[in-house]
């Protein structure tokens, strides 16, 4: 098995993909909207990739945190809030806030669970830091270590109740870049005991059984490579400081955060201690360059892999508890509007 994850082209699998998907035997897959257009399409979809795998227990991944940052959408699917809604409410109801996140997430990995999708790559535990860029923004579940921590639980847990396993990101924490990593490479030059604020919610989730790098030089622990290409940053900080032993799943590499070619950053990444190579966009001659730049999987990260996945099921539709449970977040979530 190839330690990397690809994205895929279109709503089916085209028959050169198949070939390579067949060939390669990736980690696993993740989905974007191009990806989703109707519901019996997506299952169709994902049963097509278990069953071109033979595996039912197959990282199949999806970036759905709600807000902006939702692949699956109305009118085909539910909409969900994003985090600065649970942020708003905790400040007035701490405990209504864990609940509602709790049953939001729940009700979204039902949904997930009934499309054959077995990750979603949430939740963010990147801190809401003032004057930073709007990248992390909204999606952020608070400015407070502690709180980030409390909802960020709520989140996993609420997720593995549906079925899906969640992914805290982006370590060892995005919440202070001055520039959007998809488009060029921040560099945070706060002082090691700032950061301790950073690294907090990451530390009390440390049992989460995924986790996801973020492409941002730190340059209190090393100021040449950005944390996905650090093996001091993933050693010492990730793996040693916040004691994260999970599968450590890199930002997709394609993102102009990075240099060099496709095929140097994926063989970076897993040198500096990455076990699985995030890859999105689908286009052959890069999933092939990576396939020729990583070695097969190492047992620790199958071990991994298959720890992460093992609490997931593939719902056979829809339950109606998720309708229960969003009419739920709502009423709580409408406790912000009725203190105004």
């Amino acid at each position: 098995m190839i330690p990397a994850i690809f994205g895929l082209s279109g709503p089916v699998l085209t028959d050169e993909e198949r070939a390579f998907f067949r060939a390669a035997d990736p980690a696993g897959y993740i989905l974007f909207a191009r990806n989703c257009i109707a519901p019996e399409q997506l299952r169709a979809l994902t049963d097509d990739l278990r069953s071109l795998h033979g595996r039912e227990q197959l990282l199949i991944a999806i970036d759905q945190e709600g807000g902006r940052v939702a692949r699956l959408r109305p009118p085909h699917w539910a909409a969900y809030p994003p985090g600065a809604a649970f942020d708003r409410l905790y400040a007035l109801a701490p405990a209504s806030a864990i609940e509602a996140a709790r049953a939001n997430a729940t009700a979204m990995a039902l949904e997930l669970s009934a499309m054959g999708i077995t990750v979603d790559f949430h939740p963010p535990l990147d801190l809401r830091v003032p004057g930073a860029h709007e990248v992390i923004g909204d999606r952020a579940l608070g400015s407070s270590p502690m709180q980030v921590a409390a909802l960020g639980r709520a989140i996993l847990e609420g997720l593995a109740a549906g079925g899906v396993t969640g992914c805290i990101k982006h370590l060892p924490g995005h919440g202070r870049s001055t520039v959007d990593s998809h488009e060029a490479l921040p560099v945070v030059s706060a002082a090691p005991e700032v950061l301790e604020d950073d690294l907090a919610p990451f530390a009390r989730l440390s049992h989460a059984l995924i986790g996801m790098t973020g492409h941002l030089v730190f340059t209190a622990w090393d100021g040449e490579n950005p944390a996905t290409l650090s093996p001091f940053v993933i050693k010492h900080i990730i793996r040693e400081r916040i004691g994260f032993d999970g599968l450590l799943l890199s930002d997709d590499i394609d993102m102009k955060a990075l240099g060099g070619t496709i095929a140097e950053r994926a063989r970076r990444a897993h040198d500096a201690g990455c076990d699985i190579i995030l890859n999105c966009w689908a286009r052959l001659d890069d999933m092939e360059a990576i396939c020729a730049a990583l070695p097969t999987m190492s047992a620790a990260t199958a071990e991994r892999l298959a720890r992460a996945l093992a609490p997931t099921r593939i719902a056979p539709g829809l339950a109606a508890e998720a309708r229960e449970l969003i009419a739920i977040r709502d009423r709580l979530l409408a406790l912000v509007e009725s203190a105004a």
